[in-house]
Formats: C-alpha cells, sequence, structure tokens
C-alpha cells in the first residue's frame, strides 16, 4: 500500500522540526556567551538536582562588593548522576568558586557550562 505524498511529505517535515528544536533547544549560544568567561566566588544557596537542568544558586559579591545572586545552569540530573553526582555533592553552606559563560541578559547574573572548584582550587568531584 503506497503512503500518499502528502502523508509522506508531512511526516517528513515534522521530523525536521523535532530535530531543529532539539539542535535548538541544547545551544547554549544563544542564551550565554561563549567568548566570555566570568568568575564567581561565594556560598551556595541552593542546588537543584533535576531534570532537564540542574541549577546551583550562589550568594557572592559583585566588583563594588554589593551582593550578587548568581544562578548556574548545570546537566540534567540523570546525565550527572552517572557520574557519581548525588543531590548531596552539592550542599547550602558550601564555599566554592564557579567560572564559566555569562548569561547575555543584560541585568542577570546567570552563567552555564562552569568548572567547579572549592577556594583552595581543587575540584568538586562527586564521589564515584
Amino acid at each position: 500500500m503506497a503512503v500518499p505524498r502528502r502523508i509522506a511529505a508531512a511526516a517528513l517535515a515534522a521530523a525536521g522540526l523535532a530535530a531543529a528544536s532539539a539542535a535548538a533547544h541544547h545551544a547554549s549560544a544563544p542564551f550565554y556567551d561563549d567568548t566570555r568567561s566570568v568568575e564567581a566566588r561565594g556560598v551556595v544557596t541552593r542546588f537543584e538536582f533535576k531534570n532537564p537542568h540542574s541549577f546551583l544558586y550562589l550568594e557572592g559579591q559583585a566588583e563594588d562588593g554589593s551582593a550578587v545572586n548568581w544562578e548556574i545552569e548545570m546537566g540534567p540530573a540523570v546525565s550527572m548522576s552517572r557520574r557519581g553526582w548525588t543531590p548531596d555533592t552539592i550542599n547550602a553552606g558550601d564555599e566554592i568558586l564557579a567560572v564559566g559563560r555569562p548569561s547575555r541578559a543584560p541585568g542577570t547574573w546567570g552563567m552555564c557550562c562552569a568548572e567547579l572548584t572549592l577556594p583552595d582550587g581543587s575540584p568538586i568531584s562527586p564521589a564515584q
């Protein structure tokens, strides 16, 4: 039985849109500036270990000394857990340093793709 051309064309278009949507969702460049790097040093206020993205909230200081609340976007909990991360890898009150790509949104304190270390420079590594 032949599939009518209109149905085949519609299915192909839907598949193309789904693939483009998935690729766009996982691109960070529209939201974060991959040509720059920022540093945030401070105390963790919250760690949300969840899908589709985990988030780390950090209270730090701006260059002028004013309080800044950073929002650091991380990977999905399911992927992070495969590398040994748990909801308890980072806890409120932990002091950390995060270096990553800054948010493109003016006036915000967001970051993604961050490397996280302890104040002494040692990496934050989940228990394996």
